[in-house]
């Protein structure tokens, strides 16, 4: 997680932890632990991210960390962190300790987290309910059985240990699904720097380049802009297009393929998510132009219904519609256009949803059905709409005509139709009008991607 600058102020921490406390009642505690350290091999550590949750109520970046909210209590919200310790600081890096934590991040009280079990342990008891992430942490949940165990021994003196666990997410990740402005503001400036990236990508591409020469190309404007990656970047020439999540990035760029690159920026623990697809040589061939033109309607057909009150399925659905007519009338597809939705029959060539919310995790957190039905829209939800076709080496083209009297015919792609992979995925922001495409920034026109390729 970057956190070269905050990008999220103080206020709006506390104000989230207000809502949740009003969301949890009384005689109740949430407990958040922090992410773990893990380590990548001998005396060397994964980049530490923050989990989420405990991060979207807290702000606070460090490991070892334990978050407690009581409603109604006199201090609702108390961190456990690591002490300062100016050794471990000079190896290691600076701490905030009990008193920065405080300071800086809005803690009612801090205490150092080897205090845990003395100080949490008389807060648990006269609770009716415990909320925490249910099953994400086992160790978590081996100490909260603990310390439930711990406060059962005292029931002789009259103690009521905690009969209701629930798992916060019922409560917390309703509200991460609605944006609130600022993090819509940082969002935006994710948005910008991956998609000056994704530019700066096209700029570079020559054929004869390595896959992993264009990665550090978009890894250094990240970089140059003071973010880091959001996932790890798939950029795919050629056949590895048609590789959904291919990470390899090692294969040479032949002239005359396709490189489809899905990438993006993480600002203060906002993500973003772009999918660009474009000629290694700077020039579509008639092929690739009629697949690029094919999604990219698709595209702007499931943009168009995101807005308030269109239910989440309903992009897909439109553009799952573009793409089946459209391969019908290129001869990719045989048969009636309708017929082969029902039978899902376009899923050869695209055979994954059309988006997924976005915000602090790049498959972001909030359910995508209410019951039996799909989440309707509302202002202030982020996803990524990013249809696409996948035109693979040994892909066959499916005639559907004869289904009905049981017979399964398949033909060859003609070569001229194979190595060709395309997705393109922007990030949309439901608003009360239009809806906003916070990734516009990088090129997905024909002209526009050919005319920056010329440069």
């Amino acid at each position: 997680m970057t956190t070269l600058a905050r990008a999220i102020p103080p206020a709006v921490f506390a104000r989230r932890r207000r809502a949740l406390l009003e969301r949890m009642g009384p005689g109740s505690i949430a407990l958040l632990p922090a992410a773990p350290s893990l380590p990548r091999n001998r005396d060397v550590h994964y980049p530490f991210r923050q989990d989420s949750d405990f991060y979207y109520l807290t702000g606070f970046p460090e490991p070892e960390a334990i978050a407690a909210l009581i409603p109604g209590a006199e201090q609702e919200f108390l961190l456990f962190c690591r002490e300062r310790d100016p050794q471990m600081e000079i190896w290691h890096g600076r701490r905030a300790g009990p008193q920065g934590a405080v300071e800086r991040y809005g803690a009612d009280h801090a205490h150092p987290v080897a205090q845990l079990d003395s100080i949490l342990l008389p807060l648990l008891e006269n609770r009716e309910r415990v909320y925490y992430a249910l099953g994400d942490r086992p160790d978590f949940d081996q100490q909260v059985m603990v310390w439930l165990n711990q406060t059962r021994a005292k029931t002789r003196t009259g103690v009521q240990a905690p009969t209701t666990f629930i798992a916060l997410e019922h409560l917390l990740h309703p509200m991460r699904l609605i944006k609130e402005p600022e993090e819509i503001a940082v969002m935006r400036e994710s948005a910008r720097i991956a998609s000056e990236a994704h530019s700066r990508a096209m700029r570079a591409c020559r054929p004869g380049m390595l896959e992993y020469e264009i990665e550090a190309e978009i890894f250094h404007t990240f970089l140059r802009h003071g973010a880091g990656w959001a996932y790890p970047s798939i950029v795919a020439g050629g056949d590895n297009s048609c590789i959904l999540h291919y990470t390899e990035n090692n294969a040479e760029l032949r002239d005359g393929d396709v490189l489809l690159i899905d990438a993006g920026a993480e600002v203060d623990g906002y993500a973003s998510d772009i999918t660009r697809t474009f000629p290694v040589n700077g020039r579509f061939s008639g092929e690739q132009r009629a697949i690029y033109e094919l999604v990219l309607a698709a595209q702007k057909a499931a943009i168009d219904q995101v807005r308030p009150g269109r239910r989440f399925n309903e992009p897909h659905d439109a553009a799952v519609r573009v793409l089946t007519e459209g391969l019908v009338a290129l001869g990719l597809l045989q048969g009636d256009a309708a017929e082969l939705i029902q039978a899902e029959t376009y899923k050869s060539f695209y055979m994954h949803r059309t988006g997924h919310w976005l915000g602090m995790d790049v498959h972001d957190v909030g359910g995508y059905k209410i019951g039996d039905e799909w989440r309707v829209f509302e202002p202030g939800m982020v996803t990524t709409i990013e249809p696409g076709l996948y035109l693979p080496v040994g892909g066959q083209i499916i005639d559907q005509r004869w289904a009905r009297l049981g017979v399964h015919l398949e033909t060859d792609l003609d070569e001229r139709w194979q190595r060709i992979g395309v997705r393109i995925e922007d990030d949309v922001q439901v608003t009360a009008g239009e809806p906003e495409v916070l990734t516009a920034a990088a090129p997905k026109e024909i002209d526009d991607i050919e005319a920056l390729m010329r440069r």
